[in-house]
């Protein structure tokens, strides 16, 4: 499955900046019918504001609706995406989840997903992979960095004023040096 249209966000471990990126980019082209998701194969309780718009054996996919919660998914809805999804997968039901969230997304709209392992079932416009010193509980993403993507640090995207990227013609687009 080839998606232009999809900016994907994979990262080295937890805290690593990918909704940090995640949200930079969105405020960057809110307004522009944005979608955030966020994708987890964690099936923990799930916070207030967060809508179940669709469950089959081995996924749930739900809107978030409370920008002040302070979750991964609020920081996404509060920097100006139009709609922000949150999916809960087994491994076995990652790219049905995905299609089912999209389902919910007007085609050819723009959107910011984190979630490393959809890279294996889709072909993004842009596959960014995000690290920090202070990430913890590493992941193995060897075979990520073998695939086309652009690499950033936390520290280097919370100091930029913008982060070199656009949504134009359909795609997202790296417009920086590397």
């Amino acid at each position: 499955m080839i998606l232009p249209n999809l900016l994907l966000i994979a990262g080295t471990g937890n805290k690593s900046g990918k909704t940090t990126f995640a949200c930079k980019v969105i405020g960057q082209h809110a307004g522009q019918g944005i979608a955030g998701i966020k994708i987890t194969p964690h099936f923990h309780e799930t916070t207030p504001g967060l809508v179940l718009l669709a469950e089959t054996k081995g996924s749930s996919v739900y809107e978030e609706t409370d920008p002040e919660t302070g979750k991964d998914t609020s920081r996404m809805l509060k920097a100006g995406a139009a709609r922000v999804f949150f999916v809960k997968v087994t491994d076995n039901n990652l790219l049905s989840g995905f299609k089912k969230t999209l389902e919910y997304i007007p085609a050819g709209a723009p959107i910011v997903c984190e979630s490393p392992a959809l890279r294996h079932y889709v072909e993004p416009g842009l596959l960014v992979i995000m690290s920090s010193e202070h990430a913890h509980n590493n992941k193995d993403i060897s075979k990520l960095l073998q695939l086309p993507h652009v690499s950033f640090k936390l520290d280097e995207v919370s100091a930029m004023k913008a982060v070199p990227l656009n949504f134009q013609e359909g795609k997202w687009v790296f417009t920086g040096n590397r």
